[in-house]
């Protein structure tokens, strides 16, 4: 116990230590608009081979040696090489067709500077809290439901699947497997916050007017400058998209600060009692970029959806007349 305490006090002062230099770094060396404000503006990539989570099998262990994070990214190159070289194969009618091959992935193969095992930052331990009671109670009924019901309509199927939102849109953004980028635009009264994926934006006024009493798919979003810093706090979500199984009254605070002229900080903290046994937080640095954001061209209205739909259909009369 002595050991995890220690490391624990450790990751915390590690922690301060962080938030000291990123409030050094952003009074220094961020670019500034023409109104004064700092300059967030560009194009943002967040990729990267740490995972949000910290992985089990290393338990308290808060920060990867050099060595361990060379061999990761390593790893990663080696099995985009791999990926890359591999024959194509032909599939059998009926048969597991597979998913995207390589070519349209983009997982990230560096890990982040300070090399922490997880980007999630609280709880100390670098995983997302416990299901509360009534998550687990919901999660089980999800779950039960999906089996029973995979495909009745097209409202089983999740917000990704109809190109409605990103998966690592959210919000809050987290790395996926491509179109990990981010555009943001600023004004001295806005800030618009477009991804990639699913070409979703958010305008995030920072005027201070109050949110509209009506619900969205990614919330309400209201920004404010605390020094060097935006926040951006966001409340009243849908209940048609839940983050992570979350309710429609999750919190969403988000924060953008700008370190130099290539990297802008986003950390985020979600909570929602009705889901977690306890608020959490994660850090992503996220990395300047000359490339330009891309069209991102969804499946909605071809054949994927309506394809869904109809195998479901066609087992179904397939399992009634095995009964018959």
């Amino acid at each position: 116990m002595t050991v995890v305490r220690d490391r624990c006090v450790a990751t915390a002062l590690a922690l301060v230590l962080v938030v000291l230099a990123t409030g050094a770094a952003a009074g220094q060396d961020a670019p500034r608009t023409p109104w004064g404000a700092p300059d967030l503006q560009g194009i943002w990539d967040f990729k990267t081979a740490t995972p949000l989570q910290r992985p089990e099998d290393r338990g308290d262990q808060a920060f990867l040696t050099e060595e361990e994070a060379a061999t990761i990214e390593q790893e990663r190159v080696e099995r985009n090489i791999r990926l890359w070289e591999a024959a194509p194969r032909r599939t059998e009618a009926g048969g597991n067709v597979g998913g995207y091959n390589n070519f349209w992935l983009d997982f990230g193969t560096n890990v982040i500077d300070d090399r922490r095992t997880s980007l999630i930052v609280d709880p100390p331990n670098g995983r997302i809290p416990a299901l509360s009671e009534e998550g687990q109670r919901r999660a089980d009924e999800r779950r039960a439901y999906r089996e029973a019901h995979p495909a009745d309509s097209y409202t089983d199927r999740s917000a990704f699947d109809r190109c409605i939102l990103g998966f690592n849109t959210g919000p809050p953004m987290t790395p996926g497997f491509y179109n990990q980028n981010m555009q943001l635009f600023q004004t001295p009264d806005h800030v618009v916050v477009l991804n990639e994926m699913v070409h979703d934006s958010r305008i995030i006024p920072l005027d201070g007017r109050p949110r509209p009493d009506i619900e969205s798919w990614t919330g309400e979003s209201r920004g404010r400058w605390e020094g060097d810093t935006l926040v951006v706090e966001t409340t009243h979500f849908s209940d048609k998209h839940g983050y992570r199984g979350s309710t429609r009254d999750r919190h969403l605070i988000e924060r953008f600060t700008r370190l130099d002229a290539d990297t802008l900080l986003y950390e985020f903290t979600i909570s929602d009692p009705a889901t977690w046994s306890a608020p959490w937080t994660a850090q992503i640095p996220m990395q300047w970029t000359a490339l330009p954001i891309f069209e991102y061209a969804c499946h909605e209205g071809n054949y994927a959806m309506p394809n869904i739909l109809g195998g479901a259909r066609q087992e179904e009369r397939s399992a009634q007349s095995g009964q018959n």
